[in-house]
């Protein structure tokens, strides 16, 4: 197909499903049979045991390659194992801590001896990473953090001193990866403060913890304060190089955020399971509730999101998988927003369906409701995702841009692709070669296609409208770059679920009527909504209602307070 990195859609060779299937079966049996989910939340800890089953599983190595003694799972698998251990969020954090961003620096960052020495043991489980990043003063601005290492007179060691805070793992952790700055002299002989990555053991000594944290969700897994004082750091334990901290602690987060569709998809399949047994033999007013329209609208919401999601998480997981490891950090981000929002919805339409018991402590729904409220906050939060989404996006729809925003970061692999055809169709019509004779959609899909190319084409030429009207200063417009990223968003996940679709008809997957029926349902609502933020960015200020909000803010946090008067004051 034209679109030859999202056309077709990824496929996985035989050999590695089944070696991906030979894994699917003992976990799922394990997360039936030996995880008490409830017992977990209650408890605000995992039991020993089950952790200890969870390392006998391989779960602690998913990615490390086989011989450091991982799993050496692709990140197509990763995702796949994902979905079973999400379904608790306790454990999923904790894995995902110590892995996706824990050990990540020195899996993709780190040296043949770091690796050799430190993998294998991370792989058993034996010993347990954290990340830690965040600092009292300091989450998504991850630049201004204050922990410093300084070098010793002998320049043998670093010195570590400072404060972490909501560390997850921090009080089971072992193996620390640890951001703080350090003087670094630069080429013009300035000394400059610059953030540099460190593996610390535990046993380097003069780390301590605090007590955990209680929680609103995600109980039972760890979160502390970590402390470093004096800590003594060799050398030879900096990831990548003085000085290039912050882009390695970037390139850590990046690489782990698409996990989260798959592994909300996973969630949401579950609750969809439970949900419909319930709306299925529940009776009122003398029929079932599955035979209300405004509940079948919430069980086709429910399959909608999570086929959107699994299909960007598994489209991303499969061009992160391709030879080169294109940078997908954008793809991936669009992901993590679009997963996290989906996830808090369904949740939220799960527990309206079950009326009173969703509500009740007997059943798990209200654990689920908890558990997924941090999704939107951690890994960066959804707001600051959306500012990169949409600056980065902008950079690739203009490439005016290039001069106005010096912004670093880079257009994800399939949206680029879908860009740069859309660059070369700026001011004529929008072709992308989907339908048609030679096109890569199948028929039933021909309509859904079309919208995304006329969306496409649009949002170039409102691309380029608010460059010419902001120019450097769109860096700062914030309630218009969340209309960019949510544009953007919705025209990846609409790329994702179409070519996901019509390579289940293609293959003659069972079912693929029904994947062409959510497919278009998506595609029709966020054609509408893509029009609707589109026409409001190509409006001037006073058309939209941008500056009313931001001077109600205003007046309401310069008192810090709600400002109307009562209803029932009266003038005297």
């Amino acid at each position: 197909g034209s679109c030859g990195e999202v056309f077709p859609y990824p496929e996985i060779s035989n050999e590695e499903l089944a070696e991906i299937n030979q894994f699917v079966g003992p976990v799922e049996k394990f997360f039936n049979e030996e995880v008490d989910s409830k017992k977990i939340d209650q408890d605000a800890k995992i039991p020993p045991e089950t952790l200890q089953g969870l390392k006998d599983l391989g779960l602690f190595g998913m990615q490390i390659p086989e011989e450091y003694g991982g799993l050496g799972l692709s990140n197509t698998m990763y995702a796949r194992l994902g979905e079973i251990t999400s379904l608790d969020g306790s454990i999923a954090v904790t894995l995902a801590a110590h892995q996706a961003i824990g050990l990540k620096g020195i899996l993709i960052a780190g040296t043949e001896e770091q690796k050799a020495k430190y993998l294998p043991r991370l792989a058993s489980g034996e010993h347990i990473a954290a990340f830690c990043l965040t600092e009292p003063g300091s989450g998504s601005d991850a630049a201004s953090i204050q922990t410093r290492a300084t070098l010793s007179e002998d320049g043998k060691h670093f010195l570590l001193n400072g404060s972490k805070v909501w560390i997850s793992n921090g009080g089971l952790a072992s193996i620390f990866t640890v951001f703080a700055r350090t003087e670094v002299v630069d080429k013009d002989g300035q000394v400059k403060d610059k953030i540099t990555a460190f593996i610390v053991e535990r046993d380097f000594g003069g780390v301590t913890h605090g007590k955990p944290e209680d929680k609103l969700g995600i109980r039972g897994s760890n979160t502390c304060e970590v402390h470093f004082e004096n800590t003594k750091v060799p050398i030879e334990n900096v990831i990548g190089e003085v000085g290039g901290g912050f882009k390695v602690a970037m390139n850590i987060l990046n690489s782990g955020r698409f996990s989260m569709g798959s592994a909300s998809a996973g969630m949401i399949k579950k609750l969809i399971e439970l949900t419909s047994e319930y709306a299925c033999t529940r009776k009122q007013f003398n029929k079932k509730l599955s035979q209300f329209g405004l509940i079948q609208e919430k069980f086709c919401l429910m399959a909608v999101k999570a086929y959107v999601m699994e299909s960007m998480a598994y489209l991303t997981a499969g061009m992160m998988d391709r030879p080169g490891f294109p940078d997908c950090s954008v793809e991936a981000a669009m992901v993590k927003v679009f997963s996290s929002e989906g996830a808090w919805a369904c949740v939220s339409e799960a527990l309206q369906i079950l009326g009173g018991l969703g509500y009740m402590k007997d059943y798990p729904y209200e654990r689920y409701l908890r558990d997924t409220r941090i999704l939107l906050i951690f890994e960066g939060t959804n707001e600051i995702l959306r500012m990169y989404i949409a600056l980065t996006g902008m950079q690739h729809a203009g490439k005016i841009l290039t001069d106005k925003i010096k912004y670093k970061g880079n257009m994800g692999v399939a949206l680029g692709e879908f860009l740069t055809r859309l660059q070369e169709t700026l001011g004529r019509k929008v072709d992308l070669g989907l339908v048609g004779d030679r096109g890569v959609v199948h028929p039933s899909l021909q309509e859904s296609a079309k919208k995304l190319e006329e969306n496409v084409y649009y949002f170039g030429t409102t691309v380029r409208g608010l460059l010419s009207r902001f120019g450097k200063t769109i860096v700062e417009e914030q309630l218009v770059l969340k209309r960019v990223a949510d544009v953007v968003i919705n025209l990846y996940a609409m790329t994702a679920a179409i070519s996901r679709a019509s390579r289940s008809i293609s293959i003659g997957l069972r079912n693929h009527d029904h994947e062409v029926l959510l497919t278009n349902i998506f595609c029709t609502e966020a054609y509408f909504k893509n029009n609707y933020a589109m026409a409001q960015l190509e409006k001037y200020a006073d058309e939209n209602l941008d500056d009313s909000i931001k001077k109600a803010a205003k007046q309401i946090l310069e008192k810090r307070a709600y400002i109307c008067s009562h209803p029932l004051d009266r003038t005297f």
